[in-house]
């Protein structure tokens, strides 16, 4: 089988973002449409190009499970290079991804979201504003979701809190916020270790500050986070 072309692979991603977006809108049954339909492209063995150049539309809908409606958006792709239902959904979406995607870097799934949102749990007119300003400051839904990724990494390597705000404050230092490093410390039956260079030798650390020289075999030291006191 022939891998897929440049442009079946961009009707399928266009195709899973429609999916997405129509999740993030709790549009029920379409998104798993788009989906099907991209994964159907994405493993096509003949160019979707060469068959709507040989049969039309007609040849769009014999592809299987391309039925017509993906058929004639696919016909707008190769006639205009874009869709619009997807630009228009792209325009309408962009602040509610956006604030959607806030929400996913602390850790609550799509689907928590819309079940908080339904409860009034999260509303999300409070980050209206916020999500709309960090648009105009990134140019764009992924600049904006990579700026928000950054400080999220940033701030929860630290325990820190963060809001889309955090955003703004951090926006001229984006390039030099990295998360913290996190080190792995030897351990033995939850007691800290030392390598001793002089002596090539491990030693164990009490609770009462004895080292005590370690005895046991080496696959019995635990490397993990020292618990923050």
């Amino acid at each position: 089988m022939k891998k897929s072309s440049r442009t079946n692979k961009e009707l399928s991603a266009i195709f899973s973002h429609i999916a997405e977006l129509l999740d993030i809108n709790s549009v029920p049954f379409k998104p798993a449409s788009y989906r099907r339909a991209a994964k159907i492209l994405e493993q096509m063995g003949q160019e979707v190009r060469d068959v709507y150049a040989q049969k039309g539309t007609a040849g769009l809908k014999e592809i299987p499970g391309i039925g017509e409606s993906m058929a004639s958006k696919i016909e707008e792709f190769l006639t205009k290079k874009k869709i619009a239902v997807y630009e228009e959904l792209k325009e309408k979406t962009a602040v509610r991804e956006v604030v959607t995607h806030f929400f996913q870097t602390k850790g609550l799934s799509l689907a928590k979201l819309k079940k908080d949102a339904r409860k009034h749990n999260i509303v999300y007119a409070r980050y209206t504003a916020p999500a709309k300003q960090l648009l105009e400051l990134a140019g764009s839904v992924p600049k904006a979701k990579e700026t928000i990724s950054i400080v999220a990494d940033w701030a929860n390597s630290r325990k820190l809190d963060y809001s889309i705000e955090t955003v703004f404050k951090k926006w001229l230092e984006m390039d030099r916020l990295k998360p913290k490093e996190i080190v792995k410390k030897p351990f033995y039956e939850n007691n800290p270790m030392v390598w001793s260079e002089a002596k090539k030798k491990w030693f164990v650390v009490t609770p009462h500050g004895e080292w005590l020289e370690f005895a046991d075999s080496e696959s019995k030291i635990e490397w993990k986070i020292p618990e923050e006191k």
